[in-house]
């Protein structure tokens, strides 16, 4: 069967990413899948005409009930759809948008939310049959580069410090638009760095927001201690990932959070804002940290520093996580079971 697949497919983010990684899946059971990027369709009429034009197309699939559902509302064949995140804990705040995803869930063949509390938000918020949601985590894989040099990239990004190999660089990997919020922690980290210059954040991710992107240049120029690197190849960034002594998360809503999941499977600890996104993954104390304000990021990171006991317990205890909960085997079974139901 041949399927079209629209997700925002911009370059190094978790949807494009989720994107490929799902299409594979579905083409090793012998399918097709065409990935599109949303925003090459400017309404559902254009799918339709892109779907009248490829007869040979008998299904479509698409992330983000909002950006990529509203696209299939007049299309001829079934569809199914996968929650983004940002669909069930923003989205749905705004009434035209949430009525828009009622009617894509309505008329979805199935929908699959990562964790068990986006399916409960969708039930109450969009008023969705329970059975025609399936909870499926993300399955993960981790590669580091081999040949990457630790030195050279963070002389890349501006980090000028005498002893490189010295430094406890937190990684902050999101793509740089608002709801990641990567300033949120810039005036307390810059305050701590000042006491503990060995101490730096280092933001990276694909500028994806242009105007937001020029605000967080900025407050990296004027913040000591703040770094803003160029984003790299996946292998590059868990290459990254694997020399920092933890990978941070700032994030007002997080659907589920592949950066989190791929430093725990790397054996990185993990220090995350508290969100009901993260709160799902992140046990505090167990397999990571959690903070809720600038503040208590700091306390929290300077525990991690200090207890060898807690960062050998939160590191073992991430992996072991990651290996039971979020198994790339059991995920590629799941969608292609789910791709039979589009026949």
């Amino acid at each position: 069967m041949k399927l079209l697949f629209i997700a925002c497919l911009s370059p190094k983010t978790g949807n494009c990413t989720t994107a490929q990684r799902l299409s594979a899946h579905i083409e090793s059971a012998g399918h097709t899948c065409e990935l599109r990027d949303a925003a090459e369709f400017k309404s559902s009429a254009e799918v339709a005409v892109y779907l009248n034009q490829n007869p040979a197309v008998k299904g479509v699939i698409a992330i983000h009930l909002f950006k990529a559902g509203r696209l299939l509302l007049d299309i001829q064949v079934p569809f199914g759809v996968v929650f983004g995140g940002t669909d069930i804990n923003e989205d749905v705040k705004v009434e035209q948008k949430r009525a828009v995803m009622e009617q894509v869930l309505l008329q979805a063949r199935f929908a699959v939310a990562f964790t068990d509390k986006l399916k409960e938000e969708a039930e109450v918020c969009l008023l969705s049959q329970s059975s025609k949601i399936y909870v499926q985590p993300q399955g993960i894989k981790t590669e580091a580069a081999e040949s990457f040099c630790w030195e050279d990239f963070l002389r890349s990004s501006g980090v000028n410090h005498k002893e490189l190999k010295d430094l406890e660089v937190f990684l902050l990997v999101c793509g740089l638009r608002r709801v990641k919020d990567p300033l949120y922690l810039a005036g307390a980290f810059s305050a701590w760095h000042s006491e503990n210059p060995r101490a730096v954040l280092l933001i990276i991710g694909p500028k994806i927001d242009p105007v937001f992107t020029v605000e967080v240049e900025a407050v990296a120029k004027r913040s000591p201690g703040v770094f803003l690197a160029q984003e790299r190849n996946q292998e590059e960034l868990h290459a990254a990932m694997s020399r920092s002594v933890a990978v941070v998360n700032s994030s007002v809503s997080e659907g589920m959070s592949a950066a989190i999941l791929e430093a725990m499977d790397l054996r990185v600890p993990v220090v995350a804002r508290d969100i009901p996104g993260n709160a799902s993954v992140v046990q505090h104390g167990v397999n990571g940290l959690l903070y809720s304000s600038p503040q208590e990021f700091v306390h929290q990171s300077r525990r991690l520093l200090s207890d060898k006991e807690l960062r050998e317990r939160v590191v073992a205890n991430g992996k072991h996580y990651v290996e039971k909960h979020h198994n790339l085997a059991q995920e590629r079974e799941t969608y292609q079971k789910l791709v039979l139901t589009l026949l």
